[in-house]
């Protein structure tokens, strides 16, 4: 049984991207097989919906489209990228430990400030300021992360959100 080829909004419909994600995917190489009809509207193979959340996921893992677009490469010219994939993941994992092991530290360095700020707002009269803000440099957590993140750049992190989509989010790299 052959598949009819699909439009993009049916395919953006099932995968839960945009149309224009899968004009940003096509662009970047990601997904071949995209044909044209006499009209000129692009057409989707049926393999076009297996491949986007393939994209979708690894992009919740931590890879770059340009990483996908190499690996996918590979892959779609018979080779077997699978021990490049398998490292890019483990810098992943990685990294996802240390970033871990920094937001705990916030994490407590933040219930601690808490606390500190607490004890200061009850000797703080009404309409006084206790400085609470200017108080964020002692805290080492935060002066070290601010000392050593490059402000141009971020750790992009995707998360999946309850309506099916992925959401992006940036914070501050460490």
């Amino acid at each position: 049984m052959t598949v009819a080829p699909m439009g993009p909004r049916d395919v953006a419909r099932v995968t839960g991207v945009s149309t224009d994600t899968l004009r940003h995917y096509e662009r970047k190489g990601l997904l071949p097989g995209v044909t044209r009809s006499a009209a000129g509207y692009r057409r989707y193979s049926a393999g076009t919906v297996e491949r986007v959340m393939l994209i979708q996921r690894a992009l919740v893992v931590g890879f770059s489209l340009t990483e996908l677009q190499r690996v996918l490469g590979i892959r779609d010219g018979g080779g077997a990228p699978c021990r490049h994939v398998r490292s890019l993941v483990g810098e992943r994992f990685d990294e996802l430990n240390r970033r871990i092991a920094q937001l705990l530290a916030l994490r407590d360095e933040l219930g601690d400030l808490m606390k500190e700020w607490d004890k200061r707002l009850e000797t703080t009269g009404e309409g006084e300021r206790a400085h609470l803000l200017d108080s964020l440099g002692d805290a080492a957590t935060i002066e070290g992360t601010r000392r050593t993140r490059d402000p141009r750049r971020g750790v992009r992190s995707t998360l999946p959100h309850r309506s099916g989509k992925s959401v992006t989010l940036r914070m501050p790299r460490p």
